[in-house]
């Protein structure tokens, strides 16, 4: 197997510092289904992070071909997708028993605030919209649901500790916020409930991923 790539040598880098190795659109658009293969021959669990949005057929046949895939762990598909979208997502996925990934859906992406929300035709604030979708991902059977640390409590409260939680726009102290508006420390993200961070630019765009990854694991160890 080649083990070559960008993304392989990162995922060596992060051996033992990293607990999941999340692959997007950008990377599956550019290598395809190979480097889910790739990564998962590397020990790793994959975050299949793909988000898809289609009508109920399509994206059953997708989550049914990722699950597919080895290692594959988490898989993302949109809320806004509708009930019966995200029922035929967990269908496909029910049909390969323990070994399914589990479903996340989408909430409000991380990039967008209160007026980016008016501007796409969605009712705000973003808090109140995140937890009233969680509440219809969790309605259609998915797993979980990805948020912002800002939404994490009320999403707990209305949804229970056994649902998953997943923050992305995750920024150390020292970080910049980049292209995300809703963002939190790895330490408030823990604090609130969080089940996984989803921690990108960060490690991949630092001088030292690895150092980086382990110092973001040592700020979580002490809220924990």
């Amino acid at each position: 197997m080649d083990q070559s790539g960008p993304a392989a040598v990162l995922a060596r880098k992060l051996r033992g510092a990293a607990g999941l190795f999340k692959v997007g659109n950008q990377l599956f658009t550019s290598e395809g289904p190979n480097v889910v293969k790739k990564l998962a021959g590397l020990g790793f669990g994959i975050f299949l992070d793909l988000k898809f949005h289609d009508i109920p057929n399509t994206v059953a046949h997708a989550v049914s071909a990722g699950a597919r895939l080895p290692g594959v762990r988490l898989m993302t598909l949109h809320t806004t997708g509708g009930l019966e979208m995200m029922r035929a997502a967990r269908d496909a996925a029910a049909a390969y028993g323990k070994k399914r990934p589990q479903l996340l859906g989408v909430t409000i992406l991380t990039s967008m605030d209160d007026s980016t929300l008016r501007e796409v035709g969605l009712a705000g604030p973003a808090a109140i919209r995140a937890v009233e979708l969680a509440k219809l991902a969790q309605q259609a059977g998915l797993d979980g649901v990805v948020a912002s640390a800002h939404e994490v409590a009320g999403i707990r409260a209305a949804c229970g500790l056994s649902f998953l939680i997943v923050v992305p726009g995750i920024r150390p102290v020292s970080s910049s916020a980049d292209d995300q508006a809703r963002v939190a420390t790895p330490a408030q993200a823990v604090a609130t409930g969080a089940d996984y961070l989803v921690v990108g630019r960060p490690i991949t765009g630092a001088a030292d991923p690895r150092k980086s990854a382990l110092a973001i694991g040592r700020e979580i160890a002490e809220v924990l």
